[in-house]
C-alpha cells in the first residue's frame, strides 16, 4: 500500500485541493452582498461542505484527464485540462448548489469559482519554481560513481513524486567513473559514509552500485547509517520507487523472495472479482450502443468476421479464448506465423485504426472477465507463441502469470502499445510492480489513468 502510495503526487494533490477550495470561498465572497446580513448568511450558509465537495471531484477530474501522470505536458495543455477538469466538476456538483442556494446563485458562483482557479493557477505557475526552492527537499548520497549512479541521479531530477537534491557520489572504487556528474560531488572512497552523511544533512543514501561483493561497498558504515535512523535503498528498490517498475538488470530473485509485497490473499481475491463482475456489467450495458456501431463499422470496411478468437495464456499459464474486435485484415497472418503488432501496422483496416486507438477492440474481452477469465485490472494476456518466446529472453516473465490478466494494466497506462522483445521487457518491469504491490489502491490508480489513456491517446 505505502509503495503504490508513493506515487500519488500528495503535496500536489494537497495544494491543488486547497486552490478548488479556496477558488469556491473568493468566488462566494464576490457574490455577497457585505452591507446585507441576511444575504451574506444565505449565500454563505453549507459554504464549507459544497467548497470540500467541489474540491475533491475537482482534483479526482484533473486524475481522470492525466493532470498526474508522469507525462509531462506543455502548460497550454495542462491549463485547458484543468479548466476542463474544473468544469465537469463544476457540472457534477451545480446540483447541490442549486438545492442549498438557488439556481441562479448556483449558475454566478461556479463559473466565477473557475477563473478564481484558473487566476491561481497562472500566479502559481510564476511562483511555482521559487516556491520549490525555498521548499527543502530531501537530501541523498548516492554510492558509486558509474552508469547506473547517474542513471539514480536522473531519475531524482525527472521524478514527480521523488524529487532529491543529489548532494554527492561516493567512489567505490569499483567502478569507472561515469562522463559527467552534474553539479554534485565525487566524494574519495577514504571519506566516511557516516561522516559525510552528518557534515552534509544527508536524508537518504542509494546503493547504486550492481555487485556489491569484494569489499568495494562498506556494508558497515552503512550499516551504522541505517541504525541512526538513515533508509537506505538499493537500485531496485530506488527504481521501483521512482519509476513505479520493477528493473529487470539490476533485480535478483533473493530481492523479490525477502522484499515485501505479492499479498493476493483471500480477501483481495473475492472483491476483486466482485469488481470485476459488478464492472463488466456496468460497462457492457453502457458500451452496448458503441459496440453495436463498432460491429457495423467493421462490418463495412472491409469482408470477414466482427469479431476473432485468440488463444492467450492467463492464471497460472492456462490458456483460454480471448474475444476482440477484428481490426486487421482477414489474412494479416495468411503465412500462420504470429507477429508483433506495430505502432502503424499495415494490416490494421482504417475502422481498427480507430478502434485500437479508442481501446473498442478491447471490450469483447468483458465476457472474458465474466467468465472468470481475465480481470478488469492485470497484465496484458499474450498469445502463447510470444509467451514461449519471451520466457527464454526475460527472466521471472512466469510471475505475471501468478495473476488473472486484465482489460487494461499498469503497464497499458504507462507504456503503450509493445511491438517488439525490448518493449515487452520494458512493459514486464510494470508488470512486475503490479503483481509485487497489486492492491485496491493500484487498481484505482490504472483505472483512472485509463482515463487519460483513452481520452488523449496516450502511450499510443
Amino acid at each position: 500500500m505505502l509503495a503504490v502510495l508513493r506515487n500519488v503526487p500528495v503535496s500536489r494533490l494537497f495544494v491543488d485541493v486547497s486552490l478548488c477550495f479556496l477558488a469556491i470561498v473568493l468566488a462566494s465572497v464576490s457574490l455577497t452582498d457585505l452591507a446585507d446580513p441576511t444575504t451574506l448568511h444565505a449565500s454563505n450558509a453549507g459554504l464549507m461542505p459544497r467548497a470540500a465537495a467541489f474540491a475533491l471531484i475537482t482534483v479526482f477530474m484533473f486524475a481522470c484527464l492525466g493532470l498526474y501522470r508522469p507525462v509531462r505536458l506543455r502548460f497550454p495543455a495542462a491549463f485547458w485540462r484543468t479548466i476542463a477538469a474544473a468544469a465537469l466538476a463544476g457540472c457534477i456538483v451545480y446540483p447541490i448548489f442549486e438545492a442549498d442556494t438557488s439556481a441562479d446563485y448556483a449558475w454566478k458562483l461556479l463559473p466565477r469559482a473557475i477563473e478564481y482557479l484558473a487566476l491561481c493557477l497562472l500566479i502559481g505557475k510564476l511562483a511555482g519554481p521559487r516556491l520549490r526552492k525555498a521548499l527543502r527537499v530531501p537530501r541523498v548520497l548516492i554510492i558509486g560513481t558509474g552508469p547506473d549512479a547517474m542513471m539514480v541521479a536522473q531519475d531524482f531530477r525527472e521524478s514527480k513524486t521523488m524529487q532529491r537534491n543529489v548532494v554527492g557520489y561516493f567512489a567505490t572504487g569499483q567502478e569507472t567513473a561515469a562522463a559527467t556528474t552534474g553539479d554534485a560531488r565525487v566524494f574519495p572512497g577514504d571519506s566516511t559514509i557516516v561522516d559525510l552523511v552528518f557534515r552534509h544533512g544527508i536524508d537518504e543514501i542509494v546503493v547504486a552500485v550492481r555487485d556489491q561483493r569484494g569489499g568495494g561497498v562498506p556494508m558497515d558504515q552503512l550499516l551504522a547509517c541505517r541504525i541512526r535512523g538513515i533508509p537506505v535503498l538499493d537500485l531496485a528498490g530506488c527504481f521501483e520507487r521512482a519509476r513505479a517498475e520493477v528493473p529487470l538488470d539490476s533485480l535478483k530473485a533473493s530481492w523479490l523472495v525477502y522484499g515485501s509485497g505479492f499479498a493476493q490473499g483471500t480477501v483481495r481475491r473475492i472483491v476483486k472479482r466482485l469488481i470485476d463482475l459488478v464492472g463488466s456489467t456496468v460497462l457492457l450495458v453502457l458500451c452496448a450502443p458503441v459496440m453495436l456501431i463498432a460491429m457495423i463499422a467493421i462490418r463495412l470496411d472491409s469482408p470477414g468476421p466482427v469479431l476473432y478468437r485468440q488463444e492467450r495464456v492467463g492464471f497460472g499459464g492456462k490458456v483460454f479464448m480471448c474475444l476482440k474486435f477484428r481490426s486487421m485484415r482477414v489474412d494479416a497472418e495468411k503465412d500462420g506465423v504470429a507477429k508483433w503488432a506495430a505502432k502503424n501496422d499495415s494490416r490494421v483496416t482504417r475502422t481498427g485504426m480507430f478502434i485500437r486507438r479508442t481501446r473498442i477492440d478491447e471490450l469483447p474481452q468483458l465476457f472474458s472477465v465474466l467468465r472468470g477469465e481475465m480481470s478488469l485490472i492485470g497484465p496484458r494476456p499474450e498469445r502463447p507463441a510470444f509467451v514461449k518466446e519471451l520466457r527464454e529472453h526475460i527472466p521471472f516473465y512466469d510471475l505475471r502469470h501468478s495473476i488473472k490478466p486484465g482489460l487494461t494494466g499498469w503497464a497499458q497506462v504507462r507504456y503503450g502499445y509493445g511491438a517488439s522483445i525490448e518493449d515487452a521487457r520494458r512493459k514486464h518491469q510494470f508488470d512486475l510492480y503490479y503483481v509485487k504491490n497489486n492492491s485496491l489502491v493500484l487498481d484505482l490508480l490504472v483505472l483512472v489513468e485509463t482515463v487519460s489513456v483513452v481520452l488523449f491517446r496516450e502511450g499510443q
